[in-house]
């Protein structure tokens, strides 16, 4: 299967132009006329189509969507998901028993301990990257950098392939409670969609939960607004054709997302949600993003990354933080997927957790973990996942990957394979050679998804 790059434009044929023959100055009334009136109709039906049982029952018409709790910065596998109790390397907490016989995790997880049965923990990632910028483009595009080929970021890919760009809810949504860039500049702006065009790059969202400046002015009428966003439309079209120009392609983009953003920015608004499902998430950042992003999926999202600063690099005083972060994941977690699951849509939603890489099984002098590429955790749940898995494991200090080692490309594939997509597919990009959603026909892990379908028809 071959897929060609949206934001590639193609000639039009031969005779298909209306103008009276300059390129820059011919509008033709009548297409003009009619530009304007689907513009109009088209702000007009955005602006009568928020409201929360419209959008919800539309989402519930889509196929499957993703959560991505980014926790960046990379916690410890030993405080969480492959505790090593009595050994050299634990740390001073004790594992606790799951409701899966003979599966322990980390006791500062007793939430986690008791849906254990619903999730699917990887125990056995081994990457290369070791530095945090290299480590999240690696686990958020799935693979290393290519120059000048820039590969799309998971959510990119997600809402491109099951989203629906006629939606006025943004189907890729990264929030973020720096989302002007934290100090690390982690997450700062860039080209987040590679090659697939900004129309499937993220809203960025974040801080007061809240997208700011999208209202229309009070001075300014819903007709007129339509009318000068008809005429802009028209003119960046025609633009965009007679110069064959992707760059107007993805400012087109642009615009056409903020008119869909100034229709459903209620969304963004978590003070709408009731007070209680507020303090049952939690009062931080990333536990507010955590619910504000199953409000969006419910109503219509098709990808929301939930990342958290940069908490998780422990370098210093690790166990004193950890202590306080695995807390607040244990409890974000368990919310989340119960809450999916009463509604209904943890089937159908994928829900993964997960940093850049692991943290070192010794202690470096000021009693903090380091970066650990070489064996390291990671968990999911829903969405075409098996839960009550526990795949690989590591020896018994945690130093190295024992048994079924996965690493970046195979945890692609099989986070594809769940949701439906197909990881092997080709993409033709001119002047460049061909490639694939995942590279070297790396295989999907059988034993993490619920059914074995996707595995059959990939190989």
């Amino acid at each position: 299967m071959t897929a060609t790059p949206s934001n590639v434009t193609t000639s039009p044929a031969a005779g298909s132009r209306r103008d009276c023959g300059s390129p820059e100055h011919a509008v033709h009334r009548r297409l003009f006329l009619q530009g304007a009136a689907a513009g109009a109709a088209s702000v007009a039906s955005f602006s009568g189509l928020f409201s929360v049982p419209a959008l919800a029952q539309q989402a519930q018409r889509r196929s499957k969507r993703c959560i991505l709790l980014w926790l960046c910065g990379a916690p410890s596998q030993f405080e969480t998901w492959d505790p090593k109790p009595g050994t050299a390397t634990s740390g001073p907490f004790g594992a606790i028993a799951t409701n899966l016989p003979g599966i322990h995790i980390s006791e500062l997880m007793p939430r986690c301990a008791t849906i254990m049965d619903e999730l699917a923990v990887v125990r056995s990632l081994k990457t290369d990257a070791s530095e945090h910028f290299q480590g999240i483009d690696l686990l958020t595009r799935g693979d290393k950098p290519r120059p000048p080929f820039t590969r799309p970021l998971l959510g990119a890919v997600v809402a491109e392939q099951l989203g629906q760009l006629d939606s006025p809810v943004p189907q890729f949504v990264l929030l973020d409670p720096c989302p002007e860039g934290n100090e690390f500049k982690a997450f700062k702006a860039g080209n987040w969609a590679g090659w697939l065009g900004a129309e499937y790059g993220p809203v960025r969202a974040g801080g007061e939960y809240s997208i700011p400046d999208i209202l229309r002015p009070e001075n300014l009428s819903e007709t007129d607004h339509a009318d000068r966003e008809a005429l802009r439309a028209f003119f960046s079209r025609k633009y965009e054709n007679d110069r064959r120009s992707a760059a107007a392609g993805s400012y087109n983009a642009a615009f056409e997302r903020v008119r869909g953003l100034m229709s459903c920015a209620p969304l963004f608004d978590l003070s709408q949600l009731p007070e209680a499902e507020r303090r049952r998430y939690g009062g931080g950042a990333f536990a507010q993003h955590a619910l504000q992003a199953r409000h969006l999926i419910e109503h219509g999202a098709t990808f929301v990354m939930v990342a958290n600063g940069m908490p998780w690099d422990n370098h210093v005083y690790q166990h004193e933080m950890h202590q306080m972060l695995v807390p607040e994941l244990d409890n974000v977690l368990y919310q989340l997927i119960t809450d999916l699951k009463t509604r209904g849509m943890l089937d159908d939603t994928l829900v993964i957790a997960m940093g850049e890489f692991g943290r070192t099984p010794w202690m470096n002098e000021a009693r903090g973990r380091d970066h650990y590429p070489r064996a390291w955790s990671m968990a999911m749940a829903g969405g075409g996942i098996r839960g009550g898995v526990v795949h690989g494991a590591t020896d018994p200090l945690g130093f190295d990957v024992v048994e079924g080692q996965m690493d970046n490309r195979r945890l692609f594939a099989t986070i594809f394979a769940a949701l439906g997509i197909d990881p092997h597919e080709e993409y033709e990009l001119p002047g460049l050679p061909t490639f694939h959603r995942v590279e070297e026909d790396a295989a999907p892990v059988a034993e993490l998804l619920a059914s074995q379908s996707e595995v059959r028809e990939i190989e």
